[in-house]
């Protein structure tokens, strides 16, 4: 029997095989990055600490209750920026990995999925920090006042805390993008967006519910930019996406 098999055809363990040698190749990337980021890590706590700070009453402190908590932070922190740094790179590793799937074409636009990818995240993790950080630190430290309760916070929660809105606006803000090389390569179209909204806003907060920590207040804050998102990214989709050719009616009756 002949083998009709495309010979440069990847099979699954060797798929398993590429998107090994991209992560590791990532995390070599990140490591780097990470101990670079170290260095600085007492700059970068600053900074982290400063939209919290602003909004402290006199009497409340930033504690630490552990031994090791200063070095954990220092860590956490580290890798956080290390993940912002090195974004371009990963983002690399991450096209890389599944352009073998694309057409010719379709893999010359690396650059701008690399160029624009990289500035939708690192703009994401500021849209967090200078706009969601100030409005979302305000409501639960009037949370506080309301309750009678001292605002004592602890340096590792809040860092954990922020970490994770920050990747999860970083990661979130990558939706435009998604839907502008899905659009280009003809696999959605805008009116497939606009039928699939009902289904988009129950994914929209469960993926805030998961990338959020536990409470409401976090949640809606990253589902609102989120809902946001996804309508800028039906506009992009209806203003790039791939036109399918509609049939004269003439030549269709014929």
């Amino acid at each position: 029997m002949k083998n009709n098999a495309d010979p440069n055809r990847m099979t699954f363990l060797e798929h398993l095989g590429e998107l090994r040698s991209r992560i590791l190749a990532s995390m070599a990337v990140i490591l780097v990055a990470f101990t670079a980021c170290y260095f600085v890590s007492d700059n970068l706590l600053e900074l982290l600490q400063a939209p919290l700070k602003e909004l402290l009453p006199e009497d409340a402190l930033i504690i630490g209750t552990g031994v090791a908590e200063p070095f954990i932070v220092k860590i956490l922190v580290s890798l956080v920026g290390a993940v912002v740094v090195a974004c371009p790179f990963w983002l690399y590793e991450l096209w890389m990995f599944i352009s073998p799937g694309l057409y010719m074409q379709e893999k010359k636009l690396v650059a701008p999925f690399v160029i624009f990818a990289s500035l939708f995240f690192v703009g994401g993790v500021a849209f967090g920090y200078l706009v969601v950080f100030p409005v979302g630190f305000s409501f639960f430290l009037d949370q506080f006042d309301q309750a009678g309760i001292s605002a004592q916070i602890r340096i590792r929660e809040y860092f954990s805390f922020t970490s994770k809105l920050l990747l999860a606006f970083g990661l979130s803000f990558e939706l435009p993008i998604v839907a502008f090389f899905l659009g280009r390569l003809g696999v959605v179209s805008w009116r497939s967006m606009v039928k699939a909204g009902k289904y988009a806003l129950v994914i929209i907060f469960v993926a805030a519910a998961i990338l959020t920590p536990p409470d409401i207040a976090s949640q809606l804050l990253l589902a609102g930019p989120l809902l946001l998102l996804y309508a800028l990214s039906v506009g992009v989709v209806a203003a790039t996406g791939k036109r399918k050719a509609i049939p004269d009616e003439d030549e269709s009756d014929d």
